[in-house]
């Protein structure tokens, strides 16, 4: 059903979907700029823009259970682009889509793809969101991701989202907005590891607009060797609403963590709270980990293994 594969895009898709095979389900798959495979269901409609930029893609009202693969891969050093695809999701409906970008690049140049993923979802639509990203291959060229995400919510709306980033991606700028209506309910867990020389940053801008939204942003980092991480995260609370915010980091070799917590309050009854903490592996963990037979790397291992997951 997919064309143009070969087995280092297969791998790819495997890492960022768990499966190489979508048959049964909704899907597009994009390798190297182009699209590989599209199907829609009864529920999922996915159509291509007119001017070729990206994807409409379309979920019913009332649709329960469903799921559709949005994966990007690229395997060729050089290529740059920068995709959009909407999602409108219907009333009610219940649907899991699995997105996300895995770069293998061998070559000189560097290959980049920002993606730019906005969503609107009607009253009672539950969306869980997750996107993965990867970078893998032994040329010189960088892997570039540059995530952008817009979500729109109304009222009674439920969006889970689940970011994770944990090897081979050496730049990457992670860009999310949200805007909740009345009794809206946002849900972020963020997972990512840098080493080497990588940069990796991200903002997040949630506005809770009616009465009872609520909005709960975590992040969790491990940045080792050289590498960099910035996490900036803003919650605005324009009704009574509640939210929170947290970043819990690792920082290890010389690697760089920066926390920016926002809180803005323009409601007497709006309750926001950050929380922010970094730190090195504590000696005791390692001590009690070593004493059942592990090395000090393996030890060290295991315990981010525990923290990422």
């Amino acid at each position: 059903m997919l064309k143009n594969m070969t087995d280092t895009i297969r791998g790819m898709l495997r890492e960022l979907t768990g499966r190489d095979d979508f048959s049964g389900g909704a899907f597009n798959v994009r390798a190297n700029g182009e699209s590989s495979g599209r199907l829609s269901t009864d529920g999922i409609r996915i159509e291509p823009k007119p001017d070729g930029s990206g994807l409409d893609i379309h979920i019913a009202p009332g649709v329960k259970r469903d799921k559709v693969h949005i994966p990007v891969v690229i395997t060729k050093s050089g290529i740059r682009e920068t995709v959009y695809n909407d999602f409108h999701i219907g009333e009610g409906a219940d649907v899991e889509i699995v997105a996300g970008c895995g770069i293998h690049n061998h070559g000189p140049q560097d290959s980049e793809h920002d993606g730019v993923h906005r969503f609107w979802l009607a009253r009672g639509a539950r969306v869980r969101y997750v996107e993965k990203h990867f970078g893998s291959g032994d040329g010189s060229g960088r892997r570039i991701l540059n995530p952008g995400t817009e979500v729109y919510m109304d009222e009674g709306s439920v969006m889970e989202m689940e970011m994770v980033q944990i090897r081979g991606v050496d730049d990457t700028e992670r860009t999310t907005t949200a805007e909740l209506a009345a009794n809206a309910r946002l849900v972020v867990r963020e997972r990512l590891m840098t080493h080497g020389r990588q940069r990796a940053i991200s903002y997040y801008v949630v506005k809770m607009n009616g009465a009872g939204a609520s909005a709960d942003v975590v992040s969790r980092g491990v940045a080792r060797d050289d590498s960099y991480q910035k996490f900036d995260a803003k919650l605005v609370g324009n009704a009574p609403c509640t939210g929170h915010t947290e970043c819990d980091s690792i920082i290890m070799d010389n690697g760089k963590i920066l926390a920016v917590p926002g809180l803005e309050a323009n409601n007497v009854d709006a309750a926001l709270v950050h929380e922010a903490a970094i730190g090195k592996i504590a000696g005791d963990q390692l001590v009690k980990l070593m004493t059942l037979g592990l090395t000090e790397q393996e030890a060290e291992e295991q315990i981010i293994n525990g923290f990422l997951n």
